[in-house]
């Protein structure tokens, strides 16, 4: 790295780059001030301490690791307890904090992943570009459809087809609103829009009248009074691609494919 770790004492100072799903974002160094760059200022606190880094040529995942300190306003233990920075975009570089103005040498890029807390510090995996070159290159066969109803592949138009309402009650799994909920919405996505829970986002499994039963509970008590959005969700049957959402040419499934059980079948049954 030329001139930043030359010499018996360095001013290196590592720096990582945080961007979840929703937007938000942090911007942490291991150095004791800030250091700004002429895209980012990384702040110096909550510090961070980079631990083992792999670097490959080949085409092996890049791996890392960080630990640091927990802090109200920026990484809370309820943020990463409920999952809030799982899988968000991940950027460690080097940087000279005694030359203003130097570049920054990238590290490792990739997602956050596996993510423990301990006390008020914490510890997160780095996972480079890499690893998803371990993911299959082809999507198995189903007769289901496989894309998320109004991403790219399924293609559907999703304006106008969410509401909000307000929690009565909870219980369970099991929220009270305040308007009945049409059946369009089983499988849909819900998220809480006010509370402790704001931005986090789970799937109705069922709905009766007012009542609609979730896919889980977030960790913070659901009180009454709290705001949600539901988007209509899809079973993703073919018939339903057809009937309800005229979308058959974006049915990303085999509906019509034999499956296995087609070996096991005697002639004429």
């Amino acid at each position: 790295m030329g001139s930043i770790s030359e010499g018996p004492l360095t001013s290196l100072a590592f720096c990582w780059r945080l961007e979840r799903s929703d937007g938000a974002g942090l911007a942490l160094t291991s150095a004791d001030r800030d250091i700004a760059t002429s895209e980012t200022v990384y702040r110096s606190a909550p510090g961070v301490t980079p631990g083992a880094i792999g670097r490959s040529i080949g085409l092996e995942p890049d791996s890392g690791e960080v630990a640091g300190a927990l802090a109200a306003d920026s990484l809370s233990d309820d943020d990463l307890a409920q999952g809030r920075w799982n899988g968000a975009s991940a950027k460690l570089v080097a940087l000279d904090w005694g030359a203003p103005g130097a570049e920054p040498v990238p590290l490792l890029g990739g997602e956050l992943g596996e993510v423990s807390i301990d006390g008020d510090g914490f510890s997160a995996e780095l996972r480079g570009a890499a690893a998803r070159l371990s993911r299959p290159p082809c999507p198995s066969t189903s007769p289901e459809c496989r894309a998320a109803l109004g991403d790219k592949k399924c293609g559907v138009d999703l304006a106008g087809r969410t509401i909000r309402a307000k929690v009565v009650s909870a219980s369970a799994s099991v929220l009270e609103l305040d308007q009945p909920i049409d059946a369009k919405f089983l499988f849909g996505r819900l998220r809480y829009l006010s509370g402790s829970n704001c931005g986090r986002a789970t799937v109705v499994l069922a709905a009766s009248g007012t009542e609609i039963s979730l896919r889980d509970m977030p960790r913070e008590e659901v009180v009454a009074g709290t705001v949600i959005e539901l988007r209509e969700g899809c079973d993703k049957r073919f018939e339903t691609c057809v009937s309800r959402f005229t979308n058959a040419v974006n049915f990303r499934g085999e509906p019509h494919l034999p499956g296995t059980d087609l070996l096991t079948r005697y002639p004429g049954a």
